[in-house]
């Protein structure tokens, strides 16, 4: 077997490091449904796809800027959040109906995409695709480096919002103990409908990462579930640190696979690891 060059090494772990903040940014919003409300929300995929879409449609067609459309998309995400909480607490899920429930939605979400835009690949064209700097021998993308940057920036701005406010620290009380936290007068239909509004705008914010970044096509949101599942059950649920990294652990491991080994063994990383922890920490599960 040829090692590859230090170069290529390199460039690959920084291309993980990337993909895995991308992973971060998809499980933010997905572990606090699920560590949170104890809601499974596989639309959380759908909604990252619509709002990559949207995001496409307005940049390629309205001519706005791909980072002004968040001004309009996080809004009608956060909408979207609240509304299918409201929706699933009209009713007593089990978080896996809520999973069952979700799905669905994703189902009817992606067959919605496909009709406004067909099942073609689209790619969004603007200049930061071509932006690069390079250091030394490594070429940092600029799209790249905005979604690792938003990544780092959420993931710290949700642990002090839930570490330092009333809200988190409310929101923490009723996933620990929600009658008790309930008894000592703390709205739990309303807090769930905020933190279901603020995962949904988290939902938005990666689309547009990803329409950025990626190339878009309906059923590809099928491909980002499982590794963002393990992204999350790694960094553990609720945790709003904890899925970045994750998420880079695995985009490193997957990106660094593919350089010494083959890129057809990249996808395995991430549910290697998963099971690894399982089998050390069966607690976790």
């Amino acid at each position: 077997m040829t090692l590859p060059s230090a170069t290529l090494v390199a460039q690959s772990a920084l291309s993980g490091l990337f993909i895995g903040g991308l992973y971060g940014l998809m499980g933010l919003g997905l572990g606090l449904s699920w560590g949170l409300l104890h809601v499974i929300n596989l639309a959380h995929f759908a909604l990252a796809f619509l709002a990559a879409y949207l995001c496409y449609q307005l940049a390629s067609v309205g001519g706005m800027d791909p980072f002004a459309t968040l001004a309009l998309i996080v809004p009608l995400c956060f909408a979207f959040g609240v509304a299918l909480q409201w929706l699933l607490s009209r009713f007593d899920l089990s978080p896996l109906n809520s999973l069952l429930a979700t799905f669905g939605l994703t189902a009817i979400v992606e067959a919605g995409i496909q009709g406004v835009w067909t099942a073609d690949f689209r790619k969004l064209e603007t200049p930061y695709a071509a932006l690069h700097w390079q250091v030394g021998t490594l070429y940092v993308p600029a799209a790249e480096l905005v979604t690792l940057a938003a990544a780092v920036g959420l993931s710290f701005a949700v642990y002090a919002a839930m570490r330092f406010t009333d809200l988190g620290r409310a929101l923490r009380a009723l996933a620990e103990d929600a009658p008790i936290a309930s008894a000592f007068g703390i709205d739990a239909r309303r807090h769930a409908l905020v933190l279901s509004g603020v995962c949904g705008a988290l939902a938005g914010i990666a689309g547009v990462c990803l329409a950025l970044s990626f190339t878009l096509t309906p059923s590809q949101m099928y491909a980002w579930i499982g590794v963002v599942f393990a992204t999350v059950m790694l960094g553990g649920l609720g945790s709003p640190l904890g899925p970045l990294a994750a998420g880079i652990v695995i985009g490193v491991s997957e990106a660094l696979t593919s350089a010494f080994v083959s890129p057809s063994w990249a996808p395995i990383v991430s549910f290697t690891l998963l099971i690894a922890l399982l089998l050390a920490r069966p607690g976790r599960a």
